[in-house]
């Protein structure tokens, strides 16, 4: 199963993104069809959202989803100097910069919008030093030794989604290293993963607080980054911004804050969000939600 695997990953990262994208558009429309709870929920994300929610908006929802899976292979088993040269443009590489000449730790933040793998495989090989990611094992092992593999190479690093991975990450931050959080995934409270509820687009979402805590690290630089997909294959355009608003160390403060900035760049890149995902469950061990108003 594990050289299956190893093999159908080497196969896709070897075919032109225009390839990878055709196949992701096709997949994606099937999806509008066949996957009648993705459809609905992606639909009612984007009402809770505020934006665009006909048939139109959510087709192109689920075609650049089903391109960011076949991006994986991509980030995993293609040579850096490829991942590169997908790379059309690089806006507020700046902040890294200015970051590394002063010594900082930087604290990279992204949703779950366009290739945050292909984005994050960019920047790690740029930076000089090594770069951390929390990573929850996928419950198929096949798959999860093909993800290690992809992600534990070059300037690569992972730490697990536990207490031992946060201070791995703490540490990284501290000796001036870097790491990558998404913020918008639910904290699952059996595993140690701390949340508080906080509004996203108006309606409680069960928010994580490691992001916030990570920002106030002494000597840490806190930057959101997107790498946007640009249509029919062309490639990717990151973009790196600060992170906006002011962190004062109270939790669902700081939690609102970091949620305010996803909906931000979330309406920058509708159509390239996981809208797909639950982003409102109540999971397992978590605190009722407040009454919506």
């Amino acid at each position: 199963m594990q050289t299956l695997v190893f093999l159908l990953f080497r196969l896709f990262a070897a075919l032109p993104l225009r390839t990878l994208h055709a196949i992701g558009d096709a997949l994606g429309s099937l999806g509008f069809y066949l996957a009648r709870k993705d459809r609905e929920r992606i639909r009612r994300n984007l009402q809770i959202a505020g934006l665009n929610a006909d048939d139109a908006a959510v087709k192109a929802v689920l075609r650049e989803t089903a391109k960011g899976g076949l991006e994986l292979p991509v980030a995993f088993f293609r040579r850096p100097e490829q991942v590169a040269g997908l790379f059309r443009a690089a806006h507020g590489w700046e902040h890294i910069r200015q970051a590394v000449e002063n010594g900082e730790g930087l604290l990279l933040i992204t949703p779950h919008i366009g290739s945050y793998d292909i984005a994050g495989r960019y920047i790690s090989e740029q930076l000089p030093f090594p770069l951390t990611a929390m990573y929850k094992p996928p419950k198929i092992k096949a798959f999860d030794q093909v993800m290690q593999a992809g992600r534990v190479r070059g300037k690569g690093r992972t730490a697990p989604t536990n207490i031992q991975g946060v201070k791995q990450i703490i540490k990284a931050l501290r000796a001036g290293e870097a790491t990558i959080v998404l913020p918008d995934h639910v904290p699952d409270p059996h595993e140690g993963g701390e949340g508080v509820w906080a509004g996203f687009f108006g309606k409680p979402a069960y928010t994580m607080t490691l992001a916030g805590k990570l920002a106030q690290v002494k000597g840490v630089k806190a930057l959101f980054f997107v790498g946007e997909r640009l249509p029919a294959g062309q490639g990717f355009v990151l973009h790196i911004e600060p992170l906006q608003g002011e962190l004062n160390g109270d939790k669902a403060h700081d939690a609102q804050v970091i949620n305010s900035n996803v909906e931000y760049w979330i309406k920058r890149f509708p159509h390239q969000y996981l809208f797909a995902y639950n982003r409102y469950k109540h999971p397992a061990g978590a605190p009722e939600p407040p009454l919506e108003s």
